[in-house]
């Protein structure tokens, strides 16, 4: 937070990021109310890893990692989740100088993150990555600067802990494997989630959960467990982006980075049908209007308020996540459609995120039996 007293006349306020900014920056206000607005806009950036242009240090090369993740953030479209995860790296890590950024200082950097921090191999490898591509920017940019990248020299399993690992933890700390989250609706959750979103109350409640937007989230529910579809996908859709006649949604941009086609079945198609006679507007949904930086709280939004649902519902330990494998599992259970074009359906670009669902089709191996 910013360190803000009264001068007189004035206020001043004075804002420090170790690791991100060069110096504290020392700012004057006559109004507080304007000043409180300006320096909340700052430290929202700030939190970021990034330093608005008027503080910045013009003409410099980069030289510690702080340096090169602001540049990264001015020169690249970072997507959140990396942007996110450069964050807690430049907080962390910001002051380490590029000359320390060795294969050695790699391997300290993921043995901190386990011993220390105790973390998975799977937020691991999500740490590795996004600030890999930043350094990969800086090689491809500066390669004088740095001459290659040292985290693409890692080998496989380097998230995995070793015997080392184990042994350099705290007595007692827990060596954190990867899991895969399985979790699939049991027999009476759809109809009891459907209850709850058509405005039953719960057990022992006066009121239901739901007292807005009952037929968007109901949708969002039967898309979800019908097609496969990502939440902000499906939140994020266009009206013209659905053709009933061809039974699809045409999904201009992905997770991945990609286009794709999900097929709609006779359920989808019904629910679709029923609710474009009523929807207003060019937006399926009502609850994001196109701005890129509201994308994050609505999911975090929507997340809470399926929750509640899931909650009333009698499923408090199901997650929205959790219906896309439902969605995912039922694809491999009643269509015959090969892994290969499941995994268009879906938008699984590792063919080893769909190996889970093998098991699925063991009596249809049976079938091939002598």
């Amino acid at each position: 937070m910013a360190t803000k007293r009264k001068r007189g006349p004035s206020w001043e306020y004075i804002i420090r990021r170790k690791g991100v900014l060069p110096r504290p920056i020392s700012l004057t206000f006559s109004d507080e109310k304007e000043g409180d607005a300006y320096a909340a806009r700052v430290e929202a950036m700030l939190d970021r890893g990034i330093v608005p242009p008027e503080f910045e240090e013009k003409g410099k090369a980069p030289k510690t990692l702080a340096d090169v993740i602001r540049a990264y953030h001015k020169a690249v479209h970072v997507p959140d989740t990396d942007g996110r995860l450069l964050g807690v790296v430049l907080a962390r890590y910001g002051a380490t100088k590029l000359t320390a950024v060795s294969y050695a200082w790699t391997e300290a950097w993921i043995a901190e993150m386990k011993r220390e921090r105790n973390l998975s191999p799977s937020t691991i490898r999500h740490y590795v990555g996004s600030t890999a591509r930043c350094l990969d920017w800086l090689v491809r940019k500066e390669p004088g600067i740095l001459p290659h990248n040292p985290l693409r020299l890692l080998p496989k399993r380097y998230a995995s802990y070793s015997g080392a690992d184990k042994a350099g933890m705290d007595v007692g700390a827990e060596v954190r494997v990867d899991e895969s989250r399985d979790r699939r609706l049991k027999p009476g959750e759809e109809d009891a989630i459907r209850r709850i979103l058509g405005g039953a109350k719960p057990k022992g409640k006066q009121r239901p959960v739901i007292s807005k937007h009952a037929e968007a989230l109901t949708l969002l529910f039967e898309l979800a467990v019908e097609t496969a579809m990502r939440m902000r996908e499906m939140f994020t859709l266009k009206v013209d982006q659905i053709d009933l006649a061809k039974k699809t949604i045409f999904l201009d941009k992905t997770k991945n980075g990609g286009k794709r086609q999900v097929p709609l079945s006779s359920v989808a198609l019904e629910k679709l049908g029923g609710y474009l006679l009523v929807v207003e507007g060019d937006r399926l949904f009502p609850w994001w209007d196109g701005r890129p930086e509201k994308l994050k709280d609505v999911t975090a939004g929507l997340s809470q308020q399926f929750a509640r649902v899931f909650d009333a519902a009698g499923c408090p330990d199901l997650r929205f996540h959790d219906l896309r494998h439902e969605a995912t599992s039922r694809l491999f259970e009643r269509t015959g459609m090969s892994d290969s074009r499941i995994a268009k359906v879906t938008g699984h670009k590792d063919p080893r995120m769909l190996a889970r669902y093998a098991n699925l089709r063991g009596s249809d191996l049976a079938e091939l039996m002598w």
